[in-house]
């Protein structure tokens, strides 16, 4: 599973990136989860408010922290 945090560093963007971590931690899977700065990247998911979250290439959240249970719901639709 890929999951990538789309934000150029700011603190919602690490809170989210930390609730993610925590999610997979609790699920218990294995996940790859990559934190992405680049605003042209970022422009690229179609994705113009941060944070972002994209689960195997979908765009799951934009410009929110989400709650733990929705990215655990994420996570076990995507297994």
């Amino acid at each position: 599973m890929e999951i990538k945090v789309l934000g150029p560093g700011c603190s919602k963007c690490q809170q989210t990136e930390k609730a993610v971590k925590e999610a997979i931690a609790e699920v218990g899977i294995t996940a790859e989860v990559e934190k992405v700065t680049d605003m042209m990247k970022i422009a690229g998911y179609g994705v113009f408010g941060t944070p972002a979250v994209v689960v195997n290439g979908e765009v799951k959240s934009v410009g929110k922290i989400p709650k733990k249970d929705e990215i655990k719901k994420w996570l076990t639709a995507a297994k």
